[in-house]
């Protein structure tokens, strides 16, 4: 499949728009390379284009005045970015801002065809607040868990995640705190906790999970 004409084709909820439409997000749209470790967009900057993501990774983060951080949610390969789409919509500039994780290539739809095809297209505009509702569900839930979701819960799941099935993951203890949006220090302490017990071994800038069940477990609320 060649990416640049037949991109559409990748996302369920465009691939069954009609055929004019298609043609209009085919014809003037762009696919764009982002090299790994760019600024893809960032706070104070007005989007121009509506990204869908090809291939890649990036992680929408946000970055207070104290330079505190913590990360929203990762744009993955078939997903559109919502802060995008809720910039677009609100003609407001970025409050956050987005880091590619690995080699990116997007479809860019320029803010023009993009405000036509919500105004006018049905089944364009349900895909693209279909996304944004499903995201928003998961800021929600992301809320939630760092006002009210113990710390070690919450680490032990995020190293779950993030090994995705490696008994080793390339994560410092500074990256983590970014992740669940706490200090360093609290990082450290539970993970030397983890590692008294026997559930992980530290090395430098990474990890190794030596009972992925007692974490898994701990994860699921039943340690």
């Amino acid at each position: 499949m060649n990416e640049a004409t037949d991109w559409v084709e990748r996302f369920p909820g465009l691939s069954h728009l009609d055929v004019s439409t298609k043609g209009w997000l085919l014809e003037q749209s762009k696919v764009v390379r982002i090299p790994k470790g760019a600024t893809v967009f960032g706070p104070g900057n007005s989007p121009e284009n509506m990204l869908f993501l090809l291939d890649g990774t990036i992680r929408v983060q946000q970055v207070s005045d104290t330079g505190h951080e913590i990360v929203l949610y990762r744009i993955h390969a078939g997903e559109s970015c919502v802060l995008t789409t809720a910039c677009l919509l609100a003609y407001e500039d970025y409050s956050a801002e987005g880091v590619s994780e690995t080699e990116v290539s997007a479809a860019a739809v320029p803010r023009a065809l993009f405000d036509m095809l919500v105004a006018q297209s049905k089944p364009f505009r349900d895909f693209v607040f279909a996304a944004f509702s499903k995201r928003i569900t998961d800021l929600f839930l992301m809320i939630d868990e760092v006002a009210f979701q113990r710390m070690d819960v919450r680490l032990a799941n995020r190293l779950i995640d993030l090994s995705a099935g490696r008994d080793e993951l390339d994560a410092t203890h500074q990256k983590l705190s970014v992740e669940l949006g706490t200090a360093r220090e609290v990082i450290s302490r539970q993970l030397q906790e983890f590692q008294r017990r026997g559930w992980i071994r530290q090395a430098r800038g990474c990890i190794h999970i030596l009972d992925r069940d007692k974490l898994q477990k701990l994860a699921d609320h039943d340690a």
